[in-house]
């Protein structure tokens, strides 16, 4: 029992470092800010999307003993890898690893170097990046173990010096629908994308602490992930409440990466936010070197080698660069219609394998996925080009973001009822993952 015990906090704290990217810390006090006294739904629906979402992944793909291939090979293999391509390249070099560059350097370097060009610290940090990948070191992996901790410290310090001295009043900012706007925030992390593309590592490490039953590798996973989800709500949730002090002392068009640098500098003092600055930095860092090995792999896998692992990583390093020289509100900008693509058919998969035999056939599982898909599309188009799909705007939910969900959930129901049940699961044989090396 006491193994147990000890194996779910290892493992919870490794989910933890998995999901707590440094660049995911500039949504929660941005959210808090905006939404004042009415931070409470604005919490609620951010851990949902933030937090919830990417545990339920791991827990799925636990389920099934596997990685997202396995889940949208339900719907097909073509699909499986079409979408696995465009999951990797959004939590990959579009989307994720130029955040944490930019973020490194509006967090990191501006504020204490501000006459250093932004497109020269780009190159040295992917630099730095692509030497590390292309020469593996376990001394990334030991600046990564010590970061985590060192950072989430330096967070705990902060937000129980802002619960305790608050650095401003909380106030009434007339936030309306917090809940449904946090949620799409939370897509934000993107952290419910790559738990489906990573969770194989957490079974992996539950598998080698000895739990080799199907029953025994769920438990220890859901022990772990609460472990996890602890750490990460505490963080989420203090942060955000920080955030709603201070409503009104910085105008509401301030940037999220300023927002932090001047939120940590009214609680800790100047050197207290030049410390966080660097401990995030590094953090980006690690995340960015591991994300790019990843796809690396990952593009090596799906090629069958035709395109190496070195060509894929410099070539994933030369377009992260190139997104990186915009800052890091315009790349937030940018993965809003992509997540809004993305995310629905992520969720609708967590969910559909959490269900189990409960759903009777693979048709089931295409139906409603490719519903979720053209619903998804639609309404993102809808979104950038105002009103030019009018019916969309007549869906349950369409204002708040979830046009999607009443379609697929309708299509689920029907489908599920009127399908003769076959084909439920996968082979536990089938070939290997293209996620894994």
């Amino acid at each position: 029992m006491k193994d147990s015990t000890k194996h779910s906090v290892v493992i919870g704290f490794a989910l933890f470092a998995m999901f707590f990217g440094a660049g995911n810390l500039v949504f929660p006090p941005f959210l808090g800010k905006t939404a004042g006294s009415a931070f409470f739904a604005s919490i609620i629906g951010f851990l949902i999307t933030g937090v919830g979402l990417p545990l339920l992944g791991v827990i799925a793909c636990a389920k099934i003993n596997g990685t997202y291939d396995k889940m949208a090979n339900r719907v097909g293999k073509k699909f499986a890898i079409i979408t696995g391509i465009a999951l990797i390249l959004v939590i990959g070099p579009l989307l994720a690893i130029p955040r944490t560059a930019a973020t490194t350097f509006e967090l990191g370097i501006h504020p204490i170097f501000p006459s250093v060009p932004q497109n020269i610290v780009v190159i040295l940090y992917f630099a730095i990046a692509l030497a590390f990948v292309l020469k593996p070191s376990s001394i990334i992996d030991n600046i990564g173990k010590i970061l985590t901790p060192t950072l989430l410290l330096m967070l705990a310090i902060i937000i129980f010096k802002g619960i305790i001295d608050p650095i401003g009043p909380i106030v009434n900012t007339s936030y309306k629908g917090g809940f449904s706007k946090a949620l799409i925030e939370g897509y934000q992390t993107m952290d419910a994308m790559a738990s489906v593309i990573f969770a194989g590592i957490i079974i992996s490490s539950v598998k080698a602490k000895g739990y080799e039953n199907a029953n025994d590798i769920m438990k220890m996973t859901i022990k772990s992930a609460i472990v996890a989800v602890a750490g990460l709500t505490f963080v989420y949730a203090g942060l955000m409440y920080l955030g709603t002090q201070t409503s009104t002392l910085f105008p509401a068009n301030i940037t999220r990466t300023n927002l932090v640098t001047e939120l940590v500098k009214l609680d800790l003092g100047s050197v207290g936010a030049v410390l966080l600055s660097l401990c995030v930095s590094l953090a980006c860092l690690t995340t960015a070197i591991g994300l790019l090995a990843s796809g690396a792999n990952f593009f090596a896998n799906l090629s069958k080698n035709k395109v190496s692992y070195k060509t894929a990583a410099v070539i994933m390093v030369a377009v992260s660069g190139l997104i990186a020289t915009n800052n890091v509100d315009s790349i937030i900008t940018l993965a809003g219609p992509v997540l809004q693509i993305l995310y629905p058919i992520i969720i609708v998969q967590i969910f559909i394998t959490l269900l189990g035999d409960k759903v009777k056939s693979n048709k089931v599982v295409a139906i409603t996925t490719y519903t979720t898909l053209i619903i998804s599309i639609l309404d993102t188009i809808n979104g950038i080009y105002a009103n030019s799909i009018g019916f969309i705007n007549f869906i349950p939910l369409a204002g708040a973001g979830f046009s999607w969900l009443i379609p697929a959930s309708l299509a689920f129901v029907i489908s599920n009822i009127s399908i003769k049940p076959k084909e439920y699961a996968l082979n536990e044989d089938e070939s290997t993952s293209i996620f894994e090396r």
